[in-house]
């Protein structure tokens, strides 16, 4: 169903856009880090929960996404547009209500999860809350047309978008932080103005006639029980997935940030630059989305077994020749940072610690699971996250890194043990899809 041509212009944008969006994250640490180290611990903060949001978004997403892949696979246009349309009404009524939530409970949600932290970061991570917290509608949007126009193989608009958000946005960084001094505020105003940007260019393309999906007439508003169930059959148990894992990070770091602002600070750094690392691994878990979901819709089974391996053997070799490239360049890398000598330490063994284990572990971990939520299996994948995440990571982060006091170092620690325990996991669940499909 796909020819090697079709991969490339699907994968290679598909690359590029999460390239930019770390690209984005790394410049956003990198000018803040101007304004001082608290400055960036209280954008890693917030940032951790800003992701967990994000998260649940895209997870929503993807559920479009798979019940629209599915339904082009099986040429029903008028499913898929369907599809398109009860999306866009999922996304962002609740992107509305979490913005209202955290509107209202900001001070209260980040003094009990990170109440310890100096004042000067609990200052700065409440600013950064609030302008995000406006631009929530706006990505859960963006992320919900991502995901169609991925769906349709059309990875290439996406990418084109997400490069104007992430150029816009770090020109505003730029301006807000260097010319106007506006540090924390000025990140946040910034990444506001490119999502309300993306969003309208989206909405603008998911219009046009030209995709075989497109969304149409949304202000006459279709209630559709069963095309909704569809899409939050998958997306609500990918979304709590994703929400937990999320959530699991925000109380590490929580604990890490009882380990002193230099340990903070060396996450928040490790966290930005590690994400390079797993580029090609995200990349092809969407990609795997679209042609697992397509291949499932046309009930082509023996291909659904084919491009899966194909594509994990992509990750592998991607990921394995990235990572490569970032331990070798990692101490010029860290020089662009303004970190003191303890703070670079730790963030120079947190960076091998996982960039060294996610050539053996991530692809496994991360992009194998979206070829088994593109055939419909979802809940089996949430429920061995989730698990995992609160078994193996919380708990061990716990054990290593408060009773043994191994700090930030005992919880990244943890993290690979958590890493392997999905990989065994779900190698085992996709080779038993593999022999019921077969």
């Amino acid at each position: 169903m796909f020819s090697n041509q079709a991969l490339k212009k699907l994968i290679i944008p598909l690359v590029i856009e999460q390239f930019l969006s770390v690209m984005v994250g790394m410049a956003d640490i990198m000018m803040v880090s101007s304004a001082g180290e608290a400055a960036v611990s209280s954008v890693a903060l917030v940032d951790l929960i800003n992701v967990l949001i994000i998260n649940i978004f895209a997870a929503l997403a993807t559920g479009g996404a798979v019940v629209c892949a599915q339904a082009i696979g099986a040429q029903d246009l008028d499913r898929a547009n369907r599809t398109a349309n009860q999306l866009m009404y999922i996304v962002t009524g609740i992107a509305l209500i979490i913005m209202t939530l955290v509107l209202l409970f900001k001070a209260g949600l980040l003094g009990v999860l990170f109440g310890q932290v100096e004042p000067a970061v609990m200052e700065g991570a409440i600013t950064y809350f609030v302008i995000s917290a406006l631009s929530y509608p706006f990505i859960a949007l963006y992320n919900g047309c991502a995901a169609l126009l991925r769906a349709m193989g059309n990875s290439r608009a996406s990418m084109y978008v997400s490069a104007w958000m992430n150029g816009q946005n770090i020109v505003g960084n730029a301006i807000f932080v260097f010319v106007f001094h506006q540090g924390v505020a000025g990140v946040a105003f910034s990444s506001l103005l490119s999502r309300i940007v993306a969003a309208i260019i989206m909405m603008v393309l998911m219009h046009s006639h030209h995709n075989p999906v497109r969304i149409n007439h949304l202000l006459r508003f279709r209630f559709e029980p069963a095309v909704m169930g569809q899409i939050l059959r998958i997306g609500v148990p990918n979304s709590l997935e994703n929400s937990f894992f999320q959530l699991g990070r925000v109380l590490l770091v929580s604990m890490i940030s009882t380990f002193g602002t230099a340990q903070t600070a060396a996450n928040a750094v490790a966290n930005n630059i590690d994400g390079f690392g797993v580029i090609p691994g995200q990349a092809l878990g969407l990609a795997l989305i679209t042609v697992v979901g397509q291949c499932v819709g046309a009930e082509e089974w023996t291909q659904v077994r084919q491009y899966t391996k194909r594509l994990l053997k992509i990750a592998y070799l991607c990921t394995w020749g990235l990572n490569a490239v970032l331990l070798l360049c990692l101490p010029l890398i860290l020089m662009l940072y303004q970190l003191s000598p303890e703070t670079q330490r730790y963030a120079f063994l947190l960076i091998w610690i996982h960039n060294g284990c996610a050539m053996l572990l991530w692809p496994l971990s991360f992009t194998l699971p979206n070829a088994l939520r593109a055939t419909g299996d979802v809940r089996v994948p949430m429920v061995i996250s989730i698990v995992s995440m609160v078994a193996v990571r919380l708990v061990g982060s716990y054990l290593l890194g408060v009773v043994f006091q191994w700090g930030v170092l005992g919880v990244w620690t943890a993290m690979v043990g958590d890493w392997v325990v999905r990989s065994v996991c779900f190698v085992l669940r996709t080779r038993r899809m593999f022999r019921r499909c077969c």
